[in-house]
């Protein structure tokens, strides 16, 4: 036995139920606990480097693991030189690709409309790792404005002494404009705590339903979602942190959205078992979507592999084309993120190599 399988022996020793739940439990409490050592002020290029190697793990895990598996099932250990024929289902693979884009779109109504709801700010969701980033930057395009403002009023003070009345009239609109902006950023932490707690879901549906697949999907997607989930905590432990909650509160809500993986495993449990029923009780019928031989509890796998192709392709790579302007800093921070995005996927094709060599 590999060092690999006896890691993946003892890391998940049960049945798929139990594994699932163990897997959900990792993901879920070690990224949280790691929040306690992190700063508040954290390197925006320091985190966009975890970012790029979860990226690489994730996109790895989808295509070489969940995709193959969902189109091809299970790979068959035969013996000898034995003619395997393979039956292609035309209609099942049409069904796969349906549940592959649900995923995807999922997460783009869910992205949607939480831009609509906050309105129209930005990337205020559970993804967005450059939003501090972000924040930085109108905060100083702001500053320079309001110097301007002041200085004008202060040329007119010197010309005309009534002026000193309409200088006072322009402070409380200011004010407001402050008040406005503190409202919307509390809504947007709050939107993205929402966010937060239905892309956990999913990962807890991803977990019950790769287990369910095989112990070696189950493995290898746990391991992906374990190094998504640590950038993904920090970022929006950074978002809330910025949106004003203090570094106890902000633990405190992010251990709350573990409670949505939880949810989502048990529904997978659910989903799964009842779907082995159905199997066991017509195993020999094309009894199943549309007349082939699929149940709803497959169409989770394809599902949660669109989900990871709309986190990392759309929710999280364009934050990291986003560059500073300085060549020099951009260059070496680009170098650096493609490493750690080879690195995330290298890391995915290892135990992807000795899970087929096993």
């Amino acid at each position: 036995m590999s060092l690999q399988a006896k890691a993946f022996a003892f890391l998940f020793p049960g049945s798929a139920l139990v594994n699932s739940l163990l897997a959900t439990a990792y993901i879920s409490i070690f990224p949280n606990l790691l929040l306690y050592f992190v700063p508040p002020d954290i390197n925006t290029g320091s985190l966009n480097v975890l970012v790029s190697f979860a990226v690489g793990g994730l996109l790895g895990d989808v295509f070489l693991h969940l995709l193959p598996h969902a189109f091809l099932g299970e790979h068959d250990h035969g013996h000898g030189n034995e003619h395997v024929t393979v039956v292609v289902d035309n209609q099942k693979n049409v069904l796969l690709g349906l549940g592959i884009f649900g995923g995807l779109f999922f997460f783009f109504i869910m992205d949607k409309m939480m831009r609509v709801f906050n309105g129209g700010s930005g990337h205020d969701h559970g993804h967005s790792h450059g939003h501090s980033h972000g924040e930085e930057k109108e905060h100083h395009d702001v500053e320079p404005l309001a110097v301007k403002k002041s200085d004008s009023h202060e040329g007119q003070l010197r010309q005309r002494k009534f002026e000193k009345e309409g200088s006072v009239k322009s402070e409380p609109s200011a004010s407001n404009d402050d008040k406005k902006s503190e409202k919307g950023i509390k809504l947007s932490a709050y939107l993205n705590l929402l966010a937060d707690f239905t892309h956990n879901m999913t990962d807890g549906l991803a977990m019950a339903a790769s287990f369910y697949a095989s112990p070696a999907v189950g493995a290898t997607t746990a391991v992906a979602v374990f190094f998504h989930e640590i950038p993904h905590e920090v970022g929006d432990y950074a978002i809330l942190i910025q949106s004003g909650f203090s570094k106890k509160r902000a633990m405190m809500a992010q251990f709350t959205t573990a409670i949505g993986a939880f949810l989502g495993t048990v529904i997978g449990i659910i989903i799964e078992e009842s779907s082995q029923l159905e199997k066991g009780a017509a195993h020999h019928s094309h009894a199943g979507i549309l007349g082939t031989d699929l149940r709803y509890g497959d169409l989770v796998i394809p599902f949660t592999a669109g989900g990871f192709l709309y986190i990392a392709t759309v929710g999280v790579i364009p934050e990291l084309l986003e560059v500073t302007g300085s060549f020099v800093k951009d260059r070496r921070q680009a170098v650096t993120e493609f490493a750690a995005m080879l690195v995330g996927l290298s890391l995915m094709v290892a135990i992807a190599w000795n899970d087929v060599a096993a």
